[in-house]
């Protein structure tokens, strides 16, 4: 018997950025939770990442395991607090305003912070760099293009208080759209990538004092493990 129970389903990757193509495939974000009493009885064990690949690519991860990389601004999951619901998971739950997943995303501003936003996706884009040099898989236009847009999103987050999942909006999404269609010169890519991640630094110089709210982040918390007891 599955005992996870999910509260949050989302929609990420091209389909949520607008760059996606007919080829595009559907990548999904989640957030579930393991039954209190599973995590508190003798040899009890938490499962703190599901993943699903196919046609689909489906991660989701224990509400716990969520908020803790939350509050250190992992960049994929402070997307996940941002990037549309999944239409089919909103129906098939009939959620509403008062339901978890929906409080659980009211808590973006509480859960980041200026110096772990510069850091983490400065070093989420780094990783992305390498792998547009190796060419890993033979998708160099992929990390080329999630290379630019997480130092963007980045630059809004400190800037603005919130960052686009959409991108067709923002000033980037030409040099997106040429980036995943691959019509770039390798040296452009980085040095449009290195201007971006100046323009990170200025903006955390600007707003250095952002702190995390661990008080609400813990009341949510604790609220689920007594609601979800068993």
């Amino acid at each position: 018997m599955d005992n996870k129970h999910q509260i949050l389903k989302v929609l990420v990757g091209s389909r949520a950025h607008g760059l996606a193509t007919p080829e595009s495939d559907y990548d999904y974000r989640g957030v579930f939770v393991v039954p209190t009493v599973e995590i508190l009885k003798l040899g009890g064990h938490t499962e703190q990442t599901n993943w699903i690949e196919g046609k689909e690519d489906n991660t989701s991860w224990e509400i716990g395991h969520f908020l803790n990389m939350a509050v250190h601004c992992n960049p994929t999951i402070l997307e996940t607090f941002l990037a549309p619901l999944c239409e089919e998971h909103m129906v098939k739950n009939k959620l509403h305003k008062s339901d978890l997943g929906v409080q659980l995303r009211e808590l973006f501003p509480y859960v980041w912070n200026s110096k772990d936003v510069m850091n983490a996706f400065i070093g989420y884009g780094h990783n992305q760099r390498k792998k547009f040099l190796d060419n890993k898989d033979q998708r160099e236009a992929k990390y080329a293009t999630a290379y630019l847009r997480v130092l963007y999103n980045a630059w809004e987050l400190l800037s603005t208080g919130t960052f686009s999942s959409n991108m067709k909006e923002t000033s980037i999404f030409k040099t997106l759209k040429r980036f995943k269609n691959k019509e770039y010169q390798i040296g452009e890519v980085i040095q449009t990538c290195f201007d971006w991640e100046e323009e990170v630094r200025k903006a955390y110089k600007e707003n250095p004092d952002k702190k995390t709210n661990i008080e609400p982040v813990n009341e949510f918390l604790l609220k689920v493990r007594k609601e979800y007891w068993v």
